[in-house]
C-alpha cells in the first residue's frame, strides 16, 4: 500500500541525494519512487530475471517490498546489481520477518511471499530466510552504504508470533482475512481498534496503516572501477 511513499516519510539527505539522475524502480505500481523514473513491474518482463528485458545501466536502481516475491532473492539482486552503474546505488526495501510475518511461513498477509528477511541472525524460524547484510556484501565490488531496522509507527505489543490451533483463534483469523482483503483493496477505512480487539488472538498486519512501516532498508554502493557482470 503505498510503501514508497511511506518510506520517503523517513528518509533524510542521503536517501534523497541517492536518488538523483537516471533510476529504475523495480515493482512500482502506481507509487513510482520518483516522477521521473523508469518504471518497470510485472507487465513488462519478468523482474527474477530483468536483464532479459533491461539494458541499460542507471545511477540507481530501487525496489520497495518487491524481493520477497522473487523465487531466488540470492540471484535476483546479482540480475539487478548489473544495471546499476559504476559509482550507483542499489536502494530496496523489504518486510522483516519478525514483524510481518510473525513466525508463520507462507505469509498471512501476503502469500505471494517467497522469502522472507531479516538484518542478520544465526536462526531463523523461517525456512526461506535471508539475512539482507549477507545479501549486500554478496554483490560484487559493492560498499554497504546503510542497513536498517525501519518500525516507525509499529506497536510491538500486538505481536503474535507463531500460529495458534483454537477455535476462537481460527475466528479470528477469518474476521482478519475478510479485513485485510477488504483494507488492500481500500474498501473501507482502518479500524485501528478492531485490529486491537483481534490482536488477541491473532497477527495484525499493522503495516495496512498509513504511518506504520516494518520493513529493512539496505543501500549498496557499486564500486567506480567496476567492471560490467556479465
Amino acid at each position: 500500500m503505498d510503501e514508497s511513499k511511506k518510506s520517503r516519510k523517513l528518509w533524510g539527505p542521503l536517501e534523497f541525494a541517492i536518488l538523483t539522475g537516471s533510476g529504475i524502480d523495480i515493482g512500482c505500481g502506481p507509487d513510482p519512487v520518483t516522477p521521473n523514473v523508469y518504471k518497470f513491474d510485472v507487465q513488462d518482463g519478468d523482474a527474477n530475471e530483468i536483464t532479459k528485458y533491461v539494458h541499460d545501466q542507471f545511477d540507481f536502481v530501487y525496489a520497495s517490498h518487491c524481493l520477497e516475491h522473487m523465487h531466488r532473492p540470492d540471484k535476483t539482486l546479482l540480475e539487478w546489481w548489473k544495471l546499476v552503474k559504476p559509482g550507483g546505488h542499489l536502494f530496496f526495501m523489504v518486510p522483516d520477518e519478525d514483524l510481518y510475518e510473525q513466525g508463520v511461513f507462507p505469509s498471512r498477509f501476503n502469500p505471494d511471499h517467497k522469502a522472507t528477511f531479516t538484518i542478520s541472525k544465526d536462526k531463523s524460524w523461517s525456512p526461506v530466510s535471508f539475512n539482507v547484510l549477507q545479501l549486500a556484501h554478496s554483490l560484487p565490488e559493492g560498499q554497504l552504504v546503510k542497513i536498517a531496522l525501519q518500525d516507525q509507527g509499529y506497536d510491538r505489543r500486538l505481536i503474535r508470533h507463531g500460529l495458534s490451533r483454537s477455535p476462537l483463534t481460527a475466528a479470528a483469523r477469518f474476521f482478519l482475512r475478510s479485513y485485510y482483503f477488504a483494507r488492500r483493496r481500500k474498501f473501507g477505512p482502518a479500524l485501528p481498534a478492531f485490529e486491537s480487539l483481534m490482536s488477541h488472538f491473532s497477527q495484525v498486519d499493522q503495516t495496512l496503516r498509513s504511518n506504520v512501516v516494518a520493513q529493512i532498508q539496505c543501500i549498496v554502493k557499486k564500486n567506480q572501477t567496476s567492471q560490467p557482470i556479465r
